[in-house]
């Protein structure tokens, strides 16, 4: 009996694929065509950024309401639009960071992200910090670094020394040296400059804090609240690596990958997002 109903719900599944496939029109081609290629632009995004789960999600998605098109006589050819509109909406919020990296990024090298700087040199910036980051917290190397938009209040670049300096590890390293004469303030990090260094910044005034939390993270805390930049702190003490935003800790015992996240959102997010402002 099973057997025989499973037949025949096939038999008239395909029968149904081909009344579809005979009446098709102009305007489903034209939809199919919209999504198909929607559907790859989404699917080579994320393979570029190597989202293997999503990836699965968007196949499970895409093959589910595949079937229940199919199968159903009240999906329209709007709800088909509308499904595709919500899908490339869905890419647009989820990776925005990632399309801008993969756009500015395709084609010859030469073309440029801002200020004549490539894809590749982001790229190694991005790693040259998280390195110097990593090491100074093995080495138990306390070290505050401020990632600003130039929305700094002028006070705090001025209480430290101008140095603008390209990034690289062991210029970052060096500067907070426990013997260097500004490795007790905070390097501001401004596009892909080293901007200052041995600035002091406003410590946050919260009796909540728990005692441990110390002047670095007092002060990361005060500068992510009047401004709207990232910190990040490295522990003399434990070596622990804290991300701060918004007068928050949002990342206690932050690891490779959130540094490199972090840092990505400032290059490809904030940066270009202050740029769109002006």
């Amino acid at each position: 009996m099973g057997e025989q109903f499973g037949k025949e719900f096939w038999l008239n599944y395909w029968q149904r694929i081909k009344d579809m496939a005979l009446s098709v029109d102009w305007s489903y081609i034209i939809e199919f065509i919209a999504f198909a290629v929607a559907f790859y632009i989404a699917f080579k995004l994320l393979k570029e950024n190597k989202s293997g789960k999503i990836i699965a999600l968007l196949f499970a998605a895409v093959i589910v309401f595949g079937f229940a098109f199919s199968l159903s006589s009240t999906i329209d050819s709007r709800t088909l639009v509308m499904v595709t509109f919500l899908l490339v909406i869905f890419v647009l919020m989820l990776f925005n960071t990632e399309i801008k990296r993969s756009l500015l990024g395709a084609g010859p090298k030469k073309h440029t992200k801002r200020d004549g700087m490539t894809v590749r040199d982001i790229e190694f910036i991005i790693d040259e910090i998280t390195h110097a980051v990593q090491h100074m917290s093995k080495n138990d190397i306390g070290a505050l670094i401020v990632l600003s938009n130039g929305n700094l209040p002028e006070g705090i670049i001025s209480s430290g020394t101008v140095i603008n300096a390209d990034i690289n590890a062991p210029m970052i390293e060096a500067v907070f040296y426990p013997k260097a004469p500004l490795h007790d303030g905070a390097m501001i990090i401004e596009s892909e400059k080293i901007h200052a260094a041995g600035c002091f910044l406003p410590l946050i005034q919260n009796d909540s804090l728990p005692q441990e939390v110390g002047s670095r993270h007092r002060a990361a805390l005060g500068v992510t609240t009047v401004a709207e930049v990232t910190a990040i702190v490295v522990s003399e003490e434990t070596g622990v690596i804290s991300i701060m935003r918004n007068g928050e800790i949002k990342k206690k015992y932050a690891s490779d990958g959130d540094l490199k996240n972090v840092l990505s959102d400032y290059f490809w997010t904030d940066l270009t997002g202050k740029e769109a402002k002006a």
